[in-house]
């Protein structure tokens, strides 16, 4: 049965929806995500191609909880060679949205570049260090081959995308 929103489990074209909460009785707008066994973004991600309000992208510049610091290890360009051959790309093909995960623990910012067959390069991202996806929106580009190219450091690796409108 399709959801409305008048059913509990409705979300909305953003993947939220408003909820009454302890912290805010009054309600407040929520998003909802799911994650795979292994603790990735899964469908619905966070936030997809879209967001409720006013986009506000900052880095946190100070914590005041306590946190759990993990020291580089010494192998770290190897574990990163390995994060960047195990991202995933999806959906490919593609008519609007690009999803790239990273499928383990990512410990350094990932600079993430779009190129399309002759080499332009018609966007670009960063996944940074603890956060495991980005998104490229493609609704306006032509269908055709595209290569997503992917570094941290020295290491890179390319991933060959289709888009078809």
């Amino acid at each position: 049965v399709p959801t409305n929103a008048a059913t509990p489990d409705y979300l909305d074209e953003h993947n939220g929806r408003f909820c009454v909460t302890p912290e805010f009785p009054g309600g407040i707008y929520c998003y909802f995500a799911t994650v795979d066994s292994k603790w990735n973004s899964y469908y619905p991600y966070v936030v997809g191609p879209t967001f409720y309000g006013i986009k506000n992208a900052q880095k946190v510049p100070t914590i005041t909880e306590p946190v759990t610091i993990f020291p580089a290890t010494p192998n770290a360009t190897a574990d990163i060679s390995k994060t960047l051959s195990d991202m995933t790309v999806f959906p490919n093909p593609a008519n609007d949205l690009i999803a790239i995960q990273v499928n383990n623990l990512n410990k350094k910012d990932i600079e993430i570049k779009l190129f399309d067959l002759s080499g332009r390069q018609v966007n670009k991202t960063t996944i940074f260090a603890g956060s495991t996806i980005a998104y490229f929106d493609v609704k306006t580009l032509y269908s055709g081959t595209y290569f997503v190219h992917m570094q941290c450091g020295n290491e890179k690796a390319v991933k060959k995308i289709s888009i078809l409108k």
